[in-house]
């Protein structure tokens, strides 16, 4: 006798579900990090700094594009202000 129709359908959501409750552990372990990070104003600290890095990354790929173009040195972007 063949199968109901959808009943693989059925069968697969229910092995899915099972599966990402066997995850839950995982993910709830993964809480206790968080105990251990350092003070917002610290992270805040530090992705300013990496966001002024990249920006002035950015900045020197800019600078080579727009002398590659045969521009001037200035690169047409606007300074950061503090």
């Amino acid at each position: 006798m063949p199968a109901p129709p959808g009943s693989r359908r059925v069968a697969r959501i229910n092995a899915l579900s099972r599966a990402d409750v066997g995850q839950e552990p995982a993910r709830l372990a993964g809480l206790d990090a968080a105990d251990n990070l350092p003070a917002p104003e610290v992270l805040a600290a530090e992705v300013v700094e990496d966001l002024q890095a990249a920006r002035e990354r950015f900045a020197a790929i800019a600078e080579t594009l727009q002398r590659a173009r045969g521009g001037d040195s200035e690169p047409k972007v606007t300074p950061a202000t503090d």
